[in-house]
């Protein structure tokens, strides 16, 4: 079953050890085939050395059992499915414990838009939410870890696919995408932001970027006039 998606999220999973976000266990990929409402992740707990792409599980996304798999499904899978359940336009989650990323997460801080690298691919600021309380964490822990990722995007009113990451306060962070692969490449890109974020305030406490050149760097790769890349010229 999803054989196709199976070797897509396994080979998703594997960048991460490939763009050196991940060591050990620490991350997981998902991806979603919306139409069979079905979502393949990576199993719990099990090397990436040792991984097959027979390994994923595939997940029923309205009830949360696994309906293919010898192993069990890693153990943020009710995160993952309250983000397909709450934002349609996702198609992918990665989720790591990559070192800039944490740092922030760990710190309680924004990642504040600061550079053209951060503009290309997030409108704005990374939000960090807020720390789950006690009661959440000793009852449905992963699923409220879902349910304050979903709090805080719908308080900070933000496009989900514009700012396709967040960081979850003591823990770390997670990104999203149209598929596994980009939310890996998200994953990646807010890691290497939060390394320059961390170095520019160490040079600058102040530091800053104009709006103008917020817009400027997003729209060139995103929207309707994107000119970014090898586009196609308008006829």
């Amino acid at each position: 079953m999803l054989e196709e998606l199976k070797e897509r999220v396994y080979k998703a999973n594997m960048d991460l050890v490939a763009k050196g976000v991940v060591i050990y266990t620490w991350g997981n990929v998902s991806e979603i085939d919306r139409e069979k409402g079905l979502m393949v992740i990576k199993p719990s707990g099990i090397d990436y050395d040792k991984m097959k792409a027979s390994d994923m599980v595939v997940v029923d996304v309205k009830t949360g059992k696994v309906v293919e798999g010898d192993l069990n499904p890693s153990s943020d899978t009710p995160t993952h499915l309250k983000l397909y359940n709450a934002f349609p336009q996702i198609g992918g989650i990665t989720h790591t414990h990559s070192t800039y990323c944490v740092a922030f997460a760990q710190a309680g801080r924004d990642l504040k838009a600061l550079g053209t690298t951060h503009a290309d691919s997030f409108y704005g600021d990374v939000p960090c939410t807020r720390s789950l309380t006690k009661e959440e964490v000793e009852n449905d822990y992963e699923a409220n870890t879902g349910e304050v990722i979903i709090e805080t995007i719908r308080e900070k009113g933000y496009d989900v696919m514009a700012i396709p990451a967040i960081l979850v306060r003591n823990h770390g962070p997670f990104a999203w995408g149209k598929d596994g692969a980009s939310s890996v490449y998200n994953a990646v890109v807010c890691e290497k932001c939060c390394e320059m974020a961390l170095k520019s305030f160490a040079l600058n406490p102040e530091a800053e970027m104009p709006q103008y050149i917020l817009d400027k760097h997003y729209y060139r790769k995103h929207g309707p006039n994107a000119y970014y890349g090898q586009i196609k010229k308008r006829q």
